[in-house]
Formats: structure tokens, C-alpha cells, sequence
């Protein structure tokens, strides 16, 4: 017996699309007065274009937060100039792990938030406080329509003195912590900023936590494969927001000279 559901009276597949090969206007239609592909609701099934772990750390002037350029087509490491941290009004930054055309979406209606915020002209700005709480509504809402949005996203910024730095997922789960890590770098990076970060928050210059974060960054260069040696950081201070060019991370692989298809060269 066939156990897999989809073949239980499976109709051909030059008249159903399974895996959602084609885009919409190009699937194969047996009427072309109607399309079956866009009847019903669309769902995402599964991320496609990723991006990786996003890194963030409070430091005594604010918080900073650090995330690869990568953006990989499944274990392809397909486009490599994406920025996945993004700043929302004067006081807020967010990094995004995940699927990239969601966090695109996210994007998209974070500014056009702030744009209603601006009109309303009533003397009151959103800080991260305010827009981690709008995006794990967002989120949960969208998980309970079984419609999620593929993404882990850490949510930083300084406002009226205070440093804030929070986590949201997909499933609307949240929490808050002096560090912060999505992805692999929960597993790997997160042990080192703690160990360098808890109970320092206060004393933290930001060269120090600079230096914290290239070090973790570095890290996963090195253990994760769906990372980049092209990075970004951000920081969100009483000054405002900086989100620096892309950096190169510094790395040794002179342990594996005599091992090819190690590090950045293959030959």
C-alpha cells in the first residue's frame, strides 16, 4: 500500500504542481479560463531563501547587534550582499534569521507603520519596546492562522535612557536578555556572549563589544556553513543608529593546509 497521502488519487502532474515549481502565471492549465493554483489560499510551506544567525549584545552606551550578508538558496550560498538588519524610526534596529521574501514583507510593513506613526503627529514616537510587542503579535496572529512568517527576529534599541533587546519567532514566542543569538548561533555563539557579556552590561565600552561580536562572528564563520565572512553591525545609542558597511573577518586556517575543501580555499 502507498502510504504517502499525496498519491491517494493523485491527479497528473502536467495538471497539478506539487512542489509549486511554476510561478503562478506560468503553471500548466488544462482550462485556461481557470486556474486551480489560485483558487485556493496560498500557504508557505517551507523557507527557501535564508539567511542565518543574528547576533546582539547591551553594551553601557546602548546595544549592538551583528548578522552575515549571506543569503542562501537552500546549501546554496546564493546571494551575498544582503542586509538583514534594519532600522524601524530613530530608536529601533532588527535583525532578522529566516526566510528573506517574509522578512522582506516585514520590512515593508514596519515603514509603513512608522509612516502612520509620523502623520498622526500626536508627540509620541514607537520605541523597541513598543515595536517588539506589535511584532510578536504579528507573529502569533500569523501562526494561528497557520500562515506563519518564517522568521527569528531580535528586536534592539535605546530609548529614554534605557537599553532594550528582545526576541521574537514565528510561533510569537518572546523574551528579553542582555544577549541575544538566532539560529546556530544560539547553540554556539550564545555561550560566548555570555560568558563575555552578563554582568558587564554596564561597563562595556562599545570597542569592547565590538570585538565580542567579531569573535562569535568569526565562530560561526568557521562552524556554520550557511555563513559568510562578510558582516554588518549595528548600534542603536542615545546618539541614534549606525549600521556600518560590510566587514571582512580576519581568519586562520593554517590547521588545515593539508586538508583540501577546508576554509575559504579549495585548491
Amino acid at each position: 500500500m502507498d502510504h504517502f497521502p499525496t498519491n491517494w488519487g493523485r491527479p497528473r502532474n502536467d495538471a497539478w504542481d506539487p512542489y509549486a515549481t511554476h510561478p503562478i502565471h506560468q503553471r500548466p492549465q488544462n482550462n485556461p479560463k481557470s486556474d486551480a493554483f489560485t483558487e485556493g489560499i496560498q500557504r508557505t510551506q517551507h523557507p527557501i531563501v535564508t539567511g542565518t544567525s543574528v547576533l546582539a549584545l547591551k553594551f553601557k552606551d546602548g546595544v549592538m547587534m551583528a548578522a552575515d550578508n549571506l543569503a542562501s538558496y537552500g546549501s546554496l550560498a546564493r546571494f551575498r550582499d544582503i542586509q538583514r538588519l534594519h532600522p524601524v524610526g530613530a530608536h529601533t534596529v532588527i535583525g532578522a534569521g529566516g526566510d528573506m521574501s517574509d522578512f522582506q514583507y516585514i520590512q515593508a510593513f514596519l515603514d509603513e507603520l512608522m509612516v502612520d506613526e509620523f502623520a498622526a503627529a500626536d508627540g509620541h514616537a514607537l520605541g523597541p519596546a513598543e515595536i517588539h510587542n506589535y511584532l510578536s503579535e504579528v507573529m502569533y496572529s500569523r501562526r494561528t492562522n497557520v500562515d506563519p512568517l518564517w522568521n527569528s527576529l531580535l528586536v534592539g534599541g535605546f530609548k529614554d535612557g534605557k537599553s532594550f533587546l528582545a526576541y521574537v519567532d514565528l510561533l510569537g514566542t518572546t523574551y528579553t536578555a542582555s544577549t541575544l543569538a538566532t539560529g546556530y548561533g544560539a547553540y554556539i555563539a550564545q555561550p560566548l556572549l555570555r560568558r563575555a557579556v552578563e554582568g558587564n552590561e554596564d561597563k562595556l565600552t562599545a570597542d569592547e563589544a565590538c570585538k565580542i561580536l567579531e569573535d562569535c562572528m568569526r565562530v560561526l564563520f568557521y562552524r556554520d556553513a550557511r555563513s559568510l565572512d562578510q558582516y554588518q553591525i549595528a548600534t542603536v545609542t542615545a546618539e541614534g543608529i549606525d549600521i556600518s558597511e560590510s566587514r571582512k573577518l580576519e581568519t586562520q586556517w593554517s590547521f588545515a593546509e593539508g586538508i583540501r575543501g577546508y576554509g575559504a580555499q579549495t585548491q
